[in-house]
């Protein structure tokens, strides 16, 4: 008789050594967004973040560019989803919302994987995994009590800022999710550069139109915010993504970004001036609590 599966089973060293590094990149990555677009406006922001990432992907991939005509379509539809829709999405949220608002907003992610997860590639999701996306979302809620209000931030938190944080959270949660599928039919690389070229060539005519009617400044901190996202979060963060879905079930790796909020508000609050409180601690405990709940295996009779 076939032993059940377990956490250790699925989840090696290797691969628990990625999810802390992405988890640590991508939480640093709305601060630092914040950073950039204290200078720079939202869309600009989001095609010079894909102007670094694009080259170098297809410097990456040039010996595996080719895919099946079939799959130019989709992979069209992949860029416009993850890239147009939700970065430009979250860089207008995270201008109009504080760094730490925005950041255990992004946090909501995961909860739209699980369930595109469970109906596209039909990942049952037990109720004891339910709970532990329960309980990750109560102790998330209770980081944000604990973070403060942020003494420094660019921008005050507005309705508006929410909306697009959410509308964010949805389309890169499924760009993800449909991510896995084509690389898996087509392969990483083709599928990542395509898609990413396609995303900055939707984005670089708004990014125009938004320079001729909003002020630009290029500055050394909005350079490196650029790069950072560009490299580290876009195109390392990326392949360490696929990796993961590749390597583990996907409930476990959108686990990850539980993770995120934790380095996430610890940025804002060296980068933006926000304390931290005893809520902070106990949150970090509870999502710790619900990403082991959220990650447990499926029993087998």
């Amino acid at each position: 008789m076939p032993q059940p599966h377990t956490l250790s089973a699925v989840l090696t060293p290797r691969s628990a050594g990625a999810m802390f590094l992405l988890a640590l990149m991508w939480g640093l990555s709305i601060p630092i967004t914040k950073l950039g677009l204290g200078t720079i406006p939202p869309m600009t922001f989001t095609a010079l973040r894909f102007m670094v990432a694009v080259p170098l992907f297809m410097v990456m991939a040039r010996r595996q560019l080719w895919v099946p005509r079939a799959a130019i379509p989709s992979i069209v539809g992949l860029g416009v989803m993850g890239i147009t829709l939700g970065n430009v999405a979250q860089s207008f949220g995270v201008q109009a919302t504080s760094a730490s608002v925005a950041t255990i907003l992004s946090a909501t992610i995961p909860l739209f994987m699980v369930i595109f997860a469970a109906f596209r590639l039909k990942q049952p999701v037990t109720p004891l995994q339910w709970l532990g996306l329960l309980a990750a979302s109560a102790g998330i809620a209770l980081v944000a009590t604990g973070s403060g209000s942020g003494a420094d931030d660019a921008a005050k938190t507005t309705l508006t800022g929410v909306a697009w944080m959410m509308v964010s959270a949805v389309g890169i949660a499924f760009y993800y999710i449909w991510s896995a599928e084509l690389t898996e039919k087509y392969g990483l690389m083709p599928v990542a550069a395509w898609n990413m070229l396609v995303g900055l060539l939707t984005v670089m005519p708004m990014a125009a139109w938004e320079m001729g009617h909003e002020p630009v400044e290029i500055t050394l901190a909005g350079l490196a915010a650029t790069a950072y996202l560009g490299v580290m979060v876009t195109v390392v963060g990326l392949i360490l993504w696929l990796y993961l879905l590749r390597t583990v079930p996907a409930r476990i790796a959108a686990s990850v970004q539980y993770l995120q909020p934790i380095f996430g508000i610890g940025a804002a609050a060296l980068l933006f001036g926000d304390t931290l409180g005893l809520s902070f601690a106990a949150g970090v405990a509870l999502v710790l609590a619900g990403l082991a709940l959220a990650a447990a295996p499926k029993r087998k009779a």
